[in-house]
């Protein structure tokens, strides 16, 4: 009965010609829609928009963005926070049912058109934008680095009893290294390289854990890069990760662990040698 009555409504506004709202091509303009934004930022959320809300006025210092938050399955209240918060055109809300990270990022990045992309979490908290001037200009200067991570630098290691992996640091003196891997936060993409190499997160490692580690052996093999460089976060409260999902994550360990032995223990040799190749250009220029 409901529907029958809007489709009532709408059929009499349309013959009155009578608009609520005056729309036109210069509204649209006016509202500021880029195309081609350098950069766009991509944060993942569950139950926490006041914090995601406390970033936003410092994402948008960056002008030349566009920011997409993921609501991952988040209470209602979070959702409308959200979505009343997002006020720009450049600005996106993608509503999920609790998929986790693979997944959501995986969508996110399609949706994304900045040429370098920001994966963000909702605990993610910095000052100013000199983090992302920084990334931009490595982008720029290392044109086959698809990955750079402003987090943590890592070494892949293995231990074949358990096949289980587990990061060691492995950072190069200086603000900048290549690395064997990066984990998210924050986590660049080039948009392109990304594109036409990698393609996709792998979803054999979903809905979460390990899958930047696999992107990050991927892109080595592809003939790309990933590098470190030191973004300067810090967390805003407790990552959902270990808030809500503890048992979980020890599960999602094991699993994924396991299958990123299986995917890469007998190359990790020839992904050192390219990491140690990329470190050994870098510090000759």
């Amino acid at each position: 009965m409901k529907l029958l009555i809007e489709k009532i409504k709408l059929a009499l506004l349309k013959r009155s010609g009578i608009s609520q709202k005056k729309k036109d091509h210069a509204s649209w303009e006016a509202k500021g829609y880029r195309k081609e934004p350098a950069v766009t930022f991509i944060i993942q959320s569950h139950d926490k928009s006041l914090q995601v809300c406390h970033v936003l006025p410092k994402l948008r210092q960056y002008a030349n963005a566009e920011i997409i938050v993921i609501d991952d399955g988040s209470k209602a209240e979070h959702t409308q926070r959200l979505a009343a918060a997002l006020t720009g055109a450049n600005e996106f809300l993608l509503r999920a049912n609790d998929l986790f990270e693979n997944v959501t990022y995986d969508k996110a990045i399609r949706l994304a058109n900045g040429r370098y992309i920001a994966l963000m979490q909702d605990d993610d908290d910095f000052d100013g934008i000199g983090w992302v001037k920084r990334a931009v200009s490595l982008f720029e200067q290392h044109p086959e680095m698809a990955i750079l991570g402003g987090k943590g630098g890592l070494d892949i290691a293995f231990e074949d009893d358990r096949q289980w992996a587990h990061g060691g640091p492995s950072m190069a003196a200086g603000d900048f290294s290549f690395v064997t891997a990066v984990n998210r936060a924050p986590m660049w993409l080039n948009k392109e390289l990304f594109r036409q190499h990698l393609h996709h997160i792998d979803f054999r490692f979903a809905p979460f854990q390990f899958d930047d580690y696999e992107l990050c052996a991927r892109t080595w093999l592809c003939g790309l890069q990933v590098g470190w460089y030191d973004a300067a976060f810090r967390s805003l409260t407790a990552g959902g990760m270990r808030l809500w999902n503890n048992d979980f994550t020890r599960e999602q360990s094991e699993r994924n662990g396991r299958l990123l032995y299986q995917l890469y223990a007998t190359q990790r040799e020839e992904i050192a040698r390219r990491v140690a190749a990329a470190r050994r250009i870098l510090h000759q220029s």
